[in-house]
């Protein structure tokens, strides 16, 4: 519209200086002659009538060549507007999609989504919001299948494609399939924070803890996780993996794995407890036994006290002389004392071990102290009195359950037996 009156404009302020000229040669002398000769042909005619003629001349071949020009340009300017016509289709059709997806027809946003998706200006977008769309109906194959159509239409976009294909199979618990996706796309990226972290999560999920112990420095490195969140993952990540060693009792493999572990968790309280209750458990007491006396004497330990207690050094003797040096800064202590009693059960220290477990028992009483009373009265032919220590031991054990359930009622009797166990 705003060409057409351009072009009228300029139409009238040519034949209006047309018309100022011809008036201008009017008033000067007459409307004047124009004479043109070709050869020995010649033509005169009066100036108006020639002006006239070269004015619908040019007016005719300026038409002549807009037509043959807009000929010529026809089939782009077709294929121009057949481009903005299914353009704006598409896009009508990924709002409908989107609308649908939100308001839960997946199926009618797939359909949306699809059939305009290869006139799409950015079709990815079409495909990845079809592929949420076909998961959240279940259908899986389709799913793939959508994605399968982004790879294909926008390569580049692999890593976009991938995440996306990894957060769906996440969310539908396919953890093994996601976490090869994810390794594909850790090739590529291997720094990228948003591939690490659902790496940890299908690792966690998968309970993999070796997986996701070759992944922590990745994830220390590239900030991917806070501080403290990195500490408590490896506390729990070298935990497990120490628990899964322990089951082989394997000690040389435990011992391997203790030294991969970094030196800051080595120091934890809890993994280092784990870790000497697994060697205990493998047959490497020997190896482990000075490594207890110095974790107690450097920092006291109730459970580690209690483990000590579960080594079987070969001279008995010595090992108990060495866990009464503990005595000077901890007398009154019931599971020293219970500990000392063991050990001198086990070296033969049969009134040594009665004197130790009295003072356990009238400190804090145990239903190993009761045990290894009796134990201790068995060994100087004291039946009897072994019974008693028995009978009261299980007394002890029937009354804490029955204090347990009191506590929690929710509890029943079996659970609270095993727990006290």
């Amino acid at each position: 519209m705003r060409r057409a009156i351009l072009y009228v404009i300029g139409f009238l302020l040519a034949m209006s200086g047309t018309y100022l000229g011809l008036r201008y040669v009017a008033s000067h002398g007459g409307s004047g002659y124009v004479i043109v000769g070709i050869g020995q042909w010649s033509v005169e005619t009066t100036l108006l009538f020639t002006t006239v003629m070269l004015i619908v001349t040019f007016v005719i071949l300026y038409l002549v060549v807009r037509l043959i020009l807009t000929a010529w340009r026809l089939p782009k300017i077709l294929k121009q507007r057949s481009y903005e016509q299914r353009s704006k289709l598409s896009q009508e059709a990924l709002i409908a999609g989107l609308i649908e997806s939100a308001e839960g027809n997946f199926e009618n946003a797939e359909k949306h989504l699809i059939r305009h998706a290869a006139n799409s200006g950015v079709p990815l977008i079409n495909y990845l919001t079809a592929a949420r769309a076909a998961q959240s109906r279940g259908a899986w194959e389709q799913r793939d299948e959508y994605l399968k159509l982004a790879q294909e239409t926008m390569p580049e976009a692999e890593l976009a494609i991938g995440l996306t294909k990894a957060e769906l199979q996440l969310s539908n618990q396919q953890f093994e399939e996601a976490l090869e996706s994810l390794t594909q796309l850790n090739q590529i990226a291997p720094s990228h924070a948003a591939v690490l972290k659902k790496m940890h999560q299908a690792y966690a999920s998968l309970s993999d803890w070796e997986g996701l112990s070759l992944i922590i420095p990745q994830l220390k490195s590239n900030k991917v996780m806070m501080e403290a969140e990195i500490k408590l993952l490896e506390t729990e990540t070298f935990s497990s993996l120490i628990k899964q060693k322990s089951e082989a009792r394997d000690a040389v493999a435990l011992r391997n794995l203790w030294l991969e572990i970094p030196e800051h968790i080595r120091k934890t309280s809890g993994i280092q407890q784990l870790y000497f209750a697994a060697m205990i458990e493998a047959g490497a007491e020997v190896e482990i036994e000075p490594l207890v006396r110095q974790a107690l004497n450097k920092e006291w330990s109730e459970t580690l006290t209690v483990l000590y207690g579960c080594i079987h050094m070969p001279d008995t003797l010595d090992q108990l002389t060495k866990a009464e040096a503990w005595l000077k800064a901890h007398p009154n202590d019931a599971i020293l004392l219970r500990v000392l009693g063991k050990l001198s059960l086990r070296a033969n220290q049969l009134d040594k071990a009665k004197t130790y477990l009295k003072a356990s028992l009238a400190a804090e009483p145990s239903v190993e102290a009761y045990q290894l009373m009796g134990d201790v009265l068995m060994k100087e032919n004291d039946p009897l009195g072994a019974c008693q220590f028995f009978r009261n031991g299980l007394l002890f054990a029937s009354n804490e359950v029955v204090a347990l359930i009191e506590q929690n009622p929710e509890v029943d009797g079996s659970e609270a037996i095993g727990t006290e166990t």
